[in-house]
């Protein structure tokens, strides 16, 4: 393989991996946590219960996959714009998973242990910070898919 299909693969796989991040946390952000949120305590609590088991499987995967392939391409292009865009998405990326392991995995950790029959005091409150954290995330994820999907639509010099 010469190097333009490898960067042309790469690039293509951080594009794709990245938009893959931020569609599943659109998807979690603007439509599926309103309806979670009008369920009564008991079921809401075991909605965000099953899907915290489900997506801390998922989005390590899908993050995993962005974060190699855009250090890859980013490590193996040469400088210039398209260089500057992965940077940046890259950047993105940290920022996602900065956000993620500081803040909703805590949550996400203290929410498994909540007893939807008897959750503690503070549970809707935790969950407002989850919402304000995970609102960050989406973005941050947004952008990097963004940024690497510049990065492949900038010609090369």
């Amino acid at each position: 393989m010469n190097p333009p299909l490898l960067m042309d693969g790469l690039g293509f796989a951080s594009v794709f991996s990245a938009g893959l991040l931020a569609g599943e946390e659109v998807a979690i952000r603007y439509g599926v946590r309103a309806p979670v949120a009008s369920l009564v305590d008991r079921d809401h609590i075991q909605m965000r219960q099953a899907l915290i088991r489900r997506l801390r499987v998922l989005v390590p995967i899908v993050f995993t996959s962005a974060i190699l392939s855009g250090a890859a391409v980013t490590a193996l292009g040469s400088a210039g714009p398209a260089f500057a865009l992965r940077c940046a998405g890259l950047a993105a990326l940290i920022v996602f998973i900065s956000i993620t392991l500081k803040g909703t995995v805590p949550i996400n950790q203290a929410a498994l242990t909540w007893d939807p029959a008897a959750p503690p005091q503070n549970w809707r409150r935790l969950v407002r910070r989850w919402e304000r954290l995970d609102t960050a995330r989406t973005w941050a994820a947004l952008a990097a898919f963004n940024l690497f999907l510049a990065a492949l639509l900038t010609p090369r010099t």
